[in-house]
């Protein structure tokens, strides 16, 4: 997996937010406490964009 999911991914875990469960295909379940709801996350992201959208989801600021 590439450079932007584990930055991802690991800015999640940083703001509270865990792995659900992996998802068919190539799509995880992620869950936020902060924002109080599950998101998905692809695990061949390679937009920047995208990665900051999931962080304003998980209610984290931008870090891309």
């Amino acid at each position: 997996m590439g450079g932007i999911y584990r930055e991802l991914t690991s800015l999640l875990k940083e703001g509270g937010s865990y792995l659900l469960r992996e998802g068919r295909g190539s799509h995880e379940i992620w869950f936020s406490p902060r924002a109080n709801r599950a998101f998905t996350v692809p695990a061949n992201i390679s937009s920047r964009h995208l990665a900051n959208e999931i962080l304003k989801q998980a209610g984290l600021p931008k870090g891309f």
